[in-house]
């Protein structure tokens, strides 16, 4: 199943259920400027307002095109105040691959995703490394010198995060939203145990303890 996430940077009239279809599924995600990118299955999109709380719009959109990976492979979409050429032509300079006129309602997003030819393949396997630790996004599978870890679904979500931004302090709020689950009445110590069945796996193939608590904040993934 060919999958996409969408980033929105305002509310979105109709709802953030996700859109499936036939071998396609799109999942939306609200995303402010400065937290840091969700976790994302597909090739992600983004739609950003002209005019937002923290920043304009054309700021986040050269961020992003500055910013790891996710951001410099997304589709971003400007939603423009209205049918201005020269706010287009800026939205284009500033890293947009294309606009529409606001506002916008879910229909508007999907229609805008979908009349958009999308690619007939998967992007190529993508494998995350850091030091010795890997993670082959296609397989599912995590190894520490080739040694593989025993990781249920959601301790392995947790480790593709953090080993997409090393080094970066993660509250448990902030993971709890990052892997999808700010729709869900989860507590945040269930984190806690989610982090200790990963440390325990880390441990168990060899890997010491890079995956470290930080006092009265809450986890990062240290680099090596």
């Amino acid at each position: 199943m060919r999958h996409i996430d969408i980033l929105l940077t305002g509310n979105l009239p109709g709802g953030r259920e996700p859109f499936v279809h036939s071998d396609l599924r799109v999942v939306f995600h609200r995303w402010k400027s400065e937290a840091p990118l969700p976790l994302m299955e597909g090739r992600p999109w983004a739609f950003i307002d002209w005019v937002l709380d923290e920043m304009s719009g054309l700021e986040l959109c050269r961020r992003l095109r500055c910013g790891d990976s996710l951001g410099q492979e997304a589709h971003i979409t400007m939603i423009l105040e209205e049918d201005d050429a020269e706010a287009k032509r800026r939205a284009l300079r500033a890293g947009a691959d294309d606009y529409i006129v606001g506002p916008v309602d879910r229909g508007a997003i999907l229609d805008r995703v979908l009349s958009i030819q999308l690619p007939e393949h998967e992007a190529p396997t993508r494998v995350l490394r850091l030091g010795e630790l890997t993670l082959d996004l296609a397989a599912l599978q995590a190894r520490w010198r080739e040694k593989p870890l025993l990781l249920m679904p959601n301790e392995m979500r947790l480790l593709r995060y953090l080993m997409e931004k090393p080094g970066h302090v993660f509250s448990r709020t902030q993971l709890i939203a990052a892997l999808g689950k700010h729709d869900q009445p989860i507590d945040e110590r269930t984190v806690d145990a989610w982090i200790s069945r990963l440390r325990r796996a880390l441990r168990d193939v060899g890997a010491g303890s890079p995956l470290r608590t930080v006092r009265s904040m809450g986890y990062v993934l240290d680099r090596p």
